[in-house]
């Protein structure tokens, strides 16, 4: 898949997003208005912020698909980390907001919800696993880490949901068999819903910032380029092997040894062709490689002295 079809998939995926989330948000709203329920509207407050979340995933993928410059000759591939980030500090600030409504609710005295509102909540749960398996599924195939994330803000939606449904059929029992307690389910399942929205920020925020700050990939994730590598004729050696991930792409630097008979061209030619291979996969942005004189003598050194 070219990098062109790429974006457009996902950037579709964002737009799908960002309509979506309006339409649900403005429905738990007003069901939450209506029907008299704090866990729905905590609900419809979650499904804004994933309005600004898909927003955040769209900018940040049109960025990231700016073609490397003289300020940024890696691209821009960390732009969708960085989106990431923000969704996952804004879900962050919308739990803990939430969070203090329902704990303000609990030293008031409140009336049960009406049905309008598990119809509302119902219907949200429907749409938003539907959209959360569809954009998991995209960002996967894309290795978009903004794709993913913004998925996982729809899955989060989905639990929320759930809690809020839970909440307000307690509290509908509580005020039809008139058991006071009970009616506090609605506020109780808008905490649930908050602790669940700080939850998922931080598990998300932690990763999108591990991806950010050039996390290299690790040893049994390379087995398949170092093999690769060492496949190329003219290589006699691997020294050194970083492959860094910058965004949805990977950028390789890289040490071999060659014979050190050969003219420089020679060494050179065999270099290209290493980095012709790598970039014949699917992840792999840019090459860079370093040649080095091959001497046994060395090599020889080094293993007695590992032994």
């Amino acid at each position: 898949m070219s990098h062109e079809d790429r974006f457009k998939k996902a950037e579709f995926a964002a737009l799908v997003g960002v309509i979506g989330n309006i339409i649900l948000a403005l429905i738990k709203w007003w069901a939450g208005v209506v029907g008299n329920s704090r866990a729905l509207i905590a609900d419809a407050v979650h499904s804004a912020s994933d309005v600004v979340g898909s927003l955040a995933v769209y900018i940040g993928l049109k960025a990231a698909k700016q073609p490397p410059d003289e300020d940024h000759p890696y691209g821009h591939g960390k732009a969708e980390s960085i989106a990431a980030i923000i969704v996952a500090v804004l879900l962050f600030l919308v739990g803990i907001e939430i969070g203090k409504s329902a704990i303000e609710s609990f030293f008031k005295p409140i009336s049960p919800p009406s049905s309008i509102a598990i119809y509302a909540v119902t219907f949200s749960i429907i749409v938003k696993e539907a959209m959360f398996q569809y954009k998991y599924r995209l960002g996967k195939k894309l290795n978009s880490d903004a794709l993913i994330v913004n998925a996982h803000e729809h899955r989060s939606d989905v639990f929320s949901s759930l809690a809020a449904l839970f909440g307000i059929g307690s509290s509908m029992l509580g005020g039809y068999f008139d058991i006071d307690w009970l009616v506090y389910g609605d506020p109780a399942a808008g905490l649930i819903v908050a602790l669940f929205i700080l939850k998922i920020a931080w598990t998300l925020g932690k990763e999108s910032i591990h991806n950010t700050l050039d996390h290299v990939l690790h040893d049994e994730d390379t087995i398949e380029l170092k093999e690769i590598i060492k496949a190329v004729p003219g290589v006699l050696e691997l020294d050194e092997l970083h492959a860094r991930e910058h965004g949805h792409y990977v950028i390789i630097d890289l040490k071999i040894s060659v014979d050190p008979h050969i003219t420089v061209e020679e060494g050179h030619r065999v270099g290209k062709r290493v980095k012709e291979k790598l970039l014949e996969e699917d992840n792999v942005q840019d090459v860079f490689v370093h040649i080095n004189p091959y001497n046994r003598d060395e090599k020889e050194s080094d293993v007695d002295l590992n032994e």
